[in-house]
């Protein structure tokens, strides 16, 4: 059973969504749990606030907030559970706290130490997607899509996509996104060295799809089939453009992040949403 912040357990680990918008989409019982911490850590590598730098949610909650990359949360993560067994301790997910496993073991490592935990949950692109015009429940197994390099060229996803489609339902493509990545060189030389941030786009994940169809050949989907891209949903600029793989291809989604989703079995309502406000067809993309 989740505590909640009270002084019947004063020293908490909370694990707190921020939504996917900018500082104002944190909840207001997340806010109070904020403020309420001695240390405020942000989990920095499954996603970002791209338009909304640390600075920023430093102001508006009025707390010093420590980011946290893949290397703190996966291999120094006793540092924060040491902290929080005698303070308060907030640590900051963009989106929803549970849209990653590295998160539920967090709270599993702190339960198994005797720390109290509390969820504060938010808005996801797990959920948001809904604003894509397809219905949520018709949703298959989402995949994630992987930056390729010239010797690792991954398709795990095909079989997951060729299944969706093959019982009609749509597929969520997460696009990578690096930051903080150590070039091979520099692991090779034991002094790491980072690679500038990069972000998938759309019409990168799109050129790879293609890519691995033409090299699988089964069908899951072809130039033809319909997609829906989208970038910085739940942020005020937020775009999203329908059409067909190959028209998408061409689309300027802008800064990031971008999502992909491709079409299963639509019913007259999806269509009619889609053809109407978010169709490739339309001089601007609809926000």
């Amino acid at each position: 059973k989740d505590v909640s912040y009270s002084a019947a357990f004063p020293m908490v680990l909370y694990i707190i969504g921020l939504g996917l918008g900018d500082e104002k989409d944190i909840t207001v019982r997340g806010l109070e749990a904020v403020r309420s911490c001695d240390e405020v850590y942000l989990e920095t590598y499954t996603s970002l606030l791209t338009n909304t730098p640390t600075s920023t949610l430093e102001a508006f909650y009025g707390k010093r907030i420590i980011e946290a990359d893949r290397e703190t949360v996966e291999s120094r993560s006793d540092t924060i559970l040491a902290n929080a067994k005698s303070s308060n301790v907030a640590f900051l997910v963009v989106g929803d706290p549970f849209g990653a496993t590295t998160h539920t073991d967090l709270e599993i490592r702190a339960r198994d130490l005797g720390i109290p935990v509390e969820k504060i949950h938010n808005a996801s692109i797990m959920n948001a997607i809904g604003a894509a015009g397809l219905q949520l429940y018709k949703y298959g197994e989402t995949v994630s899509i992987v930056f390729f390099t010239e010797t690792w060229r991954p398709d795990s996803f095909y079989d997951k996509i060729l299944s969706n489609r093959r019982s009609g339902l749509h597929t969520l493509c997460l696009l990578d996104i690096k930051t903080k990545e150590p070039t091979l060189e520099s692991l090779a030389r034991g002094k790491p060295v980072y690679e500038p941030p990069r972000f998938m786009t759309v019409n990168q994940a799109i050129s790879q799809l293609l890519e691995v169809e033409e090299k699988r050949g089964e069908g899951a989907y072809g130039e033809g089939t319909t997609c829906v891209g989208v970038a910085r949903i739940g942020a005020v600029d937020q775009v999203i453009v329908a059409g067909p793989m190959k028209r998408l291809l061409d689309v300027e989604f802008g800064g990031p992040l971008h999502s992909l989703v491709i079409a299963g079995e639509m019913h007259e309502i999806e269509t009619e949403v889609l053809e109407k406000y978010y169709s490739v067809r339309q001089s601007s993309p609809c926000i």
